[in-house]
């Protein structure tokens, strides 16, 4: 089966019947549902780009047929850089604003299976089941949701459940079927609206219950997701450019004794797995591959924005403006050249992929983690006031609009476009959705703090304390 369509997409969801709430309700119609539609037709575009990009596809291993590049484990350096094309080519079409478009899990899950080698004679352990899974995703197209993340009941590190049920999703039994999960997941951005959802562990476990990794269809039976509200401000794209496409909520995760069947179990009950595979495979260079080459390009709309705003009513002159502006473009040219640093200096692994090198990459999301905030406030700092008094479509299409085109017009626009351009820029970094792409690019992969400690404890000091050694010594 090829690479699928936005439409063979969305007949999938619909068929799928998820359990899926939101606002105290079931949802019934997802596809018609006011919360979920925006998003599930974007996706469906992307899908759409498959059908006519040759970076999209590559033909498959196995069959021949064309399947979605992000599945697409990369031997050569060409491969590597066609896997960055395409993750950039899907990101424009959302000016990067979707975290978990579906490259980025397509892209996780071929790191894990091109690792699977790591569980062989593992106790607990099939990576025969992990490989096949990933052959079958990947000619099927499947889209997926994934949660990493347990409930935030304790965070210290001294806390353990004594409860009369599970909060934290663990197995509970395990029988001819399969494992038995119980308990709850949280932030599975675009649950319920894919055909699977994979859950590996978190890291730092210590209960054997905790440690497991599988993939299972969102309707399989105990199965439930419940979405926050919605950050869709309304369906005109003029109004809310960003939320009424490409807002992907995110949902808590619900197993009530979910049955997982043995196929798709790659691991459990395996402590020394469940906290070392991720950072033993291949994982941290890829995903952060498809991280930064998506960031860049949110970084370009930022810039692009902030400069539009900067012609639109012409302040370019002010010295700091060019500061402002000075910053975004440092960020920017930050973000690629630590990408194309990565690209440049990619080695074959022991994977037998050829893998960019992971410090650059490392540097770029942690920089991303702070930058982001800072571009964002620049666009509101630029737009100042104009980002307050906007009008909506409606009013333009009323008896006021008279006042509206005389009033409202700026130096190289007239009245309606130039507010159509403020509220883009009101939508990704004012609105409800705009406050939540800066708390998400955060925390992205984890907390700030976190990240930077693994930077540090991976980082290789010894030419620099060796320098400094011989320039002590140097007579």
């Amino acid at each position: 089966m090829p690479a699928i369509t936005g439409e063979e997409y969305r007949n999938r969801i619909k068929k799928r019947q998820v359990e899926l709430w939101h606002n105290g309700q079931k949802v019934i119609n997802i596809l018609d549902h006011p919360a979920f539609k925006g998003i599930i037709n974007s996706q469906a575009s992307l899908y759409d780009l498959q059908q006519k990009k040759d970076i999209m596809t590559y033909p498959s291993p196995v069959t021949g047929d064309l399947v979605g590049t992000s599945y697409l484990q990369p031997t050569t350096m060409e491969n590597l850089i066609k896997r960055r094309k395409m993750i950039q080519q899907w990101a424009k079409m959302s000016g990067g604003m979707l975290g978990r478009s579906p490259d980025y899990m397509n892209t996780v899950l071929m790191t894990f299976a091109a690792s699977a080698q790591l569980l062989k004679d593992k106790e607990n352990c099939f990576p025969e089941h992990l490989i096949h899974f990933y052959e079958k995703a990947r000619e099927e197209d499947f889209s997926f949701t994934h949660t990493f993340i347990s409930p935030q009941v304790n965070r210290s590190q001294l806390y353990f459940e004594d409860t009369d049920g599970p909060i934290a999703a663990k197995v509970v039994a395990e029988n001819e079927e399969g494992i038995v999960i119980k308990g709850a997941r949280l932030l599975a951005t675009q649950g319920g609206i894919t055909d699977e959802i994979i859950v590996f562990s978190p890291g730092g476990i210590s209960d054997k219950a905790y440690a497991f990794a599988f993939s299972i269809p969102s309707e399989t039976k105990g199965l439930k997701f419940i979405s926050r509200d919605s950050f869709v401000g309304g369906e005109s794209t003029y109004n809310y450019p960003l939320s009424s496409r490409f807002e992907e909520s995110d949902s808590m995760v619900v197993f009530d004794d979910v049955v997982v069947p043995w196929e798709r179990v790659f691991f459990y009950n395996n402590l020394e797995v469940a906290n070392n595979f991720k950072s033993t495979s291949a994982f941290a260079p890829f995903t952060l591959h498809q991280i930064v080459s998506r960031q860049v390009i949110k970084t370009e709309l930022m810039v692009g924005l902030a400069k539009s705003i900067v012609n639109t009513i012409n302040i370019s002159e002010y010295p700091h403006v060019q500061e402002m502006m000075a910053e975004m473009i440092t960020a920017l040219e930050t973000m690629e050249a630590l990408l194309i640093k990565a690209e440049t200096n990619a080695k074959r692994d022991e994977f037998e992929l050829m893998r960019p090198e992971l410090t650059p990459l490392q540097v770029a999301t942690s920089t991303f983690q702070k930058v982001y905030a800072r571009l964002a406030e620049i666009v509101q700092l630029l737009g100042s006031s104009g980002l307050v008094s906007i009008p909506t479509e409606a009013d333009f299409e009323s008896e006021i609009r008279d006042d509206l085109d005389q009033y409202l017009q700026s130096a190289t626009l007239e009245a309606k476009d130039r507010v159509q351009l403020f509220r883009l820029a009101w939508d990704a970094t004012m609105s409800s959705f705009g406050s939540r792409q800066t708390q998400y690019e955060r925390f992205f992969l984890g907390s700030p703090n976190r990240l930077a400690s693994e930077l540090y404890k991976q980082y290789n000091f010894t030419k620099h304390t060796d320098y400094i050694k011989n320039f002590l010594t140097y007579d």
